[in-house]
């Protein structure tokens, strides 16, 4: 197959990614789990500057599950002090590229201070027409579920909708990310074959993709690598990661 036959239209609009294996990666180094975390910040960078490259529509990266607040305290703290700092370094990279950037979750449990910090990213970047990045922070899929859910009885409750009319369409419409397509790839790091309660609805018919790699050893070649496979699923012929690289270089 020729370059030219691998045109955008086959690559994935939308990728999620479970970002797993930080500590685990950070213990085999004999480091503390939140190296791993800091580590990891490093492979979001180049996640991101590669989907960009690449033409994805949207990319959607689970930083931090609602079972999260389970962990040590210490860890939790740790990580929420490393989202501020992400937050405040990084943003106005993403918005100098044009990149849009989205916090989804329920942010209530959140610092004040984070919150702010989120809403002033949000603020900066919302009218980028750029990749979409959104950040899963203090999400689970149940949550999602549960949200719109509650959105569309109060609409009953009103009498602003009849429980008859409730559709598919109209629970998708309540979920967060409701307005942009839904996810065509789901990559998970660290070896785990699972999704975690990640977006349980707009993975419905995703490709699943489980890698060993950890996080923090995530880089171009590995998206790469996973974006080919996806092609080669969904399409059902031999491309390769040089036909992809080349969407890169256009």
């Amino acid at each position: 197959m020729q370059n030219s036959q691998l045109s955008q239209e086959a690559l994935p609009q939308h990728i999620a990614v479970i970002m797993d294996g930080n500590g685990r990666w950070a213990k085999e180094q004999g480091k503390p789990r939140v190296f791993g975390h800091k580590n990891g910040v490093s492979s979001v960078r180049k996640t991101i500057s590669t989907a960009a490259r690449l033409g994805i529509k949207a990319i959607t990266l689970f930083a931090f599950s609602s079972e999260n607040w389970r962990r040590p305290e210490d860890e939790v703290g740790l990580l929420m002090e490393l989202f501020m700092t992400v937050l405040t370094t990084e943003v106005k990279k993403l918005h100098k590229n044009k990149l849009r950037l989205r916090i989804i979750g329920d942010k209530s449990r959140f610092s004040e201070r984070l919150q702010n910090k989120i809403a002033q990213a949000e603020e900066l970047t919302k009218d980028n027409t750029g990749m979409l990045i959104n950040i899963a922070a203090n999400y689970g899929g149940q949550w999602d579920i549960t949200q719109a859910t509650r959105s569309i009885a109060e609409k009953v409750a009103h009498g602003e909708l009849v429980p008859s009319d409730i559709t598919e369409e109209t629970i998708r419409e309540h979920l967060t990310m409701s307005d942009i397509p839904a996810v065509d790839l789901m990559i998970r790091t660290g070896g785990e074959c699972r999704i975690s309660n990640f977006m349980l609805w707009q993975l419905a018919y995703a490709e699943l993709y489980f890698t060993p790699t950890y996080w923090p050893e995530f880089g171009e070649e590995s998206l790469v690598e996973a974006v080919t496979w996806f092609v080669n699923r969904e399409r059902r012929f031999g491309c390769t990661g040089e036909q992809i690289k080349a969407l890169m270089e256009k």
